[in-house]
């Protein structure tokens, strides 16, 4: 029998990216791929890339370029690129970087195995299509491993929100639901597989409306379906959009019990002149009165925001405003960022602001967060939280995992396995986790 052929795959970027690489290695699964930690054993590399930072693809060049020595030395090594930056600039990238052997774009992947094909009959492959195909039901029949307890499972693409300073509706198209019983079939199996916690994925999530038995569902109808699978043990959900957090979604935070009292909710600024110009189609009072409503479902429920400062025209004003706002929701986690133009994007033609004041904002803004972060840490401490436990820690009988709060915690106890839903009282916080002992 034939060695089997090694595939390494980098995958940058967000959850919806690690989705979709496990979705491509069960692809190339079918043409005896195993997949590879290294890229040195590789028979095929693949970036999966994201293309939502600044200078993604200059980033993307650049590590194809140490991979000019390994090709080098094995001229049958294929290498591709997947994902956003290869939706966006597409046959570019071989021009660019001639060692590329195949360019797949997010909504294309599944046509991979005929995609490698091409490249070992010598050819190039380029596929950057939005095709009518459901993706997800051209790999149902694919060979499936042993999964860790939790996993991702994407419900829905795309976005129609157009946001001045995002690429998402350029590279990920306009927003679509999967069917919801292709959704519960997949969970079902995900949970036959060893799966207890399922984070369901979408670039705007909450705008699901999915195909259902009695006509179009909504994010809550799906979990509330979700929530009858036996052996699913937790539910969670990201990303939001303040404009679609529907009533029923709401009620849900508060009586499904196996939604997780957890939700990132961006709002991105403070400033209703910024989130104007953002076209963010929110003002900071409604989000505001829309976080109130959630923690009235939910008093316990840990909130999690993006941000992005220095936005052109941003004033210092404008700033406080987002200052204003984050010290008044206290969010348990938060991700912030400086502005970075993304070509074709409205903002990118904008005035920018003076890097220098968008440095201090961001480092100011991180100051608040992460002392909020703590605060909010530091008072689980004598609590009793559940932990799904999911590898093993750095000490000697040392296992790590999340509560339900999604903070991480680890716990000495040798007859914890991976997978186990224990009750904690947490003991202590440190920087970044939690320690605690079972009851």
């Amino acid at each position: 029998m034939s060695e089997p052929k090694k595939l390494f795959i980098k995958t940058y970027g967000c959850q919806m990216n690690v989705y979709d690489s496990e979705r491509m290695a069960e692809a190339l699964g079918g043409q005896g791929y195993v997949e590879t930690k290294s890229a040195d054993d590789a028979d095929m590399i693949l970036l999966n890339t994201c293309h939502i930072r600044e200078k993604a693809a200059e980033k993307v060049y650049s590590e194809l370029g140490r991979f000019k020595g390994l090709k080098a030395e094995k001229p049958d090594l294929k290498i591709g690129v997947a994902g956003c930056v290869a939706q966006a600039e597409g046959q570019e990238i071989m021009r660019r970087q001639p060692l590329v052997d195949l360019v797949v774009g997010p909504q294309s992947y599944h046509r991979l195995p005929e995609m490698e094909a091409k490249t070992r009959a010598g050819e190039k492959a380029l596929d950057t299509d939005f095709p009518e195909e459901d993706k997800f039901e051209k790999l149902k029949n694919r060979p499936k491993a042993k999964r860790g307890p939790t996993a991702f499972l994407t419900v829905q693409e795309g976005c129609d929100k157009f946001c001045a300073f995002c690429v998402v509706p350029y590279t990920r198209g306009s927003e679509v639901s999967r069917p919801a019983d292709r959704i519960l079939r997949e969970a079902r199996d995900l949970v036959e597989r060893g799966v207890r916690e399922i984070t369901l994925l979408g670039q705007n999530v909450n705008a699901y409306h999915g195909a259902g038995p009695k006509g179009e569902m909504t994010l809550a109808g799906l979990i509330w379906e979700l929530n009858k699978v036996d052996g699913l043990e937790r539910i969670r959900f990201t990303t939001s959009h303040p404009n679609d957090m529907a009533d029923d979604l709401i009620e849900a935070h508060g009586t499904c019990d196996k939604l997780m009292p957890y939700l990132h909710l961006p709002v991105q600024s403070g400033s209703d002149k910024i989130l104007k110009r953002m076209n963010r189609s929110h003002t900071s009072d409604s989000y505001l009165r829309l976080i109130e409503r959630i923690r009235a479902a939910r008093p316990d429920i840990v909130m999690s925001g993006d941000f992005i400062v220095g936005f052109p025209e941003e004033t210092e004003e404008d700033f406080q405003a987002t200052m204003d706002l984050v010290e008044e929701v206290k969010y348990g986690y938060a991700y912030s960022f400086k502005y970075s133009t993304r070509p074709g994007t409205p903002a990118a033609e904008r005035a920018q602001v003076d890097p220098q004041a968008a440095d201090d904002r961001l480092q100011r803004l991180q100051t608040l967060i992460t002392r909020h972060q703590r605060e909010i840490q530091d008072s689980m401490v004598g609590r009793t939280v559940r932990v799904l436990f999911e590898k093993p820690g750095r000490l000697p009988g040392q296992m790590v995992g999340k509560s339900e709060y999604l903070h991480s915690v680890h716990v000495v106890a040798p007859e914890i396995s991976i997978g186990d839903l224990r009750e904690v009282r947490i003991t202590e916080s440190g920087t970044n986790s939690l320690a605690g002992a079972l009851l």
